[in-house]
């Protein structure tokens, strides 16, 4: 009753158009939902997610639910999501994309899914990773494990090792440890981020986790830049 009185103060709008939503509608009106610029890549073995990480990590397969532009929708989903704190919208990407993952035959065999990690200090900052709950939605579709313990983000100021691999992993100014490595080989990991870009930080989460024994890898994003 509480949650309905609310609703008729502050009914629920699209977070695109802000258009108020219909009972049946969610995050999204039906005509902001069609509008959005599917890439259906995981029907495609060869598609443009893969061939960014060509020749630098070796990976499975990958794929993007959405082609992200500047100031367009996606965007809009992606800013609500990490900077105004709507939760909501990486439940209902993770939804979306792990019900298409389940029937994608390249995405068959998933043992675990490994969020992209925040240092500690942008956790507290956020309050959450902008991909936890994404990446929860996608393990349950493919009753796979959620693991946000094993690939960690640590300072990268600490010992000159690690700047050395920051050089080497595209000069990222934070970078990665492994805890627990013994949860994870010889296991197949999807590792999920909201967005792909220059792929760097990918890139070199990738390249740490593939240093366990037997992990094979493959990458699920919400979006990839056209």
């Amino acid at each position: 009753m509480f949650h309905d009185f609310l609703n008729l103060l502050y009914p629920p709008a699209c977070h695109i158009c802000e258009a108020e939503l219909l009972k049946n509608e969610h995050i999204l009106c039906t005509t902001c939902l069609h509008d959005l610029p599917v890439t259906k890549y995981h029907l495609d073995n060869e598609n443009p997610v893969k061939k960014v990480f060509y020749g630098r990590v070796k990976i499975q397969n990958a794929t993007a639910l959405l082609h992200f532009r500047k100031k367009a929708g996606v965007q809009q989903l992606i800013h609500d999501l990490k900077y105004r704190g709507h939760r909501e919208i990486g439940i209902y990407l993770g939804k979306w994309l792990g019900e298409e993952l389940k029937e994608a035959s390249t995405f068959r065999g998933i043992d675990a899914v490994i969020p992209v990690p925040l240092h500690r200090k942008k956790l507290k900052q956020r309050g959450f990773n902008q991909v936890e709950d994404f990446g929860k939605e996608i393990a349950g579709a493919l009753n796979a494990e959620y693991l946000d313990t094993i690939l960690l983000k640590v300072s990268a100021s600490q010992t000159q090792t690690l700047k050395g691999r920051i050089s080497r992993w595209g000069k990222l100014e934070e970078t990665l440890s492994i805890e627990n490595a013994e949860n994870i080989q010889n296991k197949h990991l999807l590792l999920v981020d909201d967005l792909v870009t220059t792929g760097a930080t990918l890139e070199a989460c990738s390249h740490k986790l593939l240093e366990v024994p037997g992990v094979k890898l493959s990458i699920a994003t919400m979006a990839i830049t056209d």
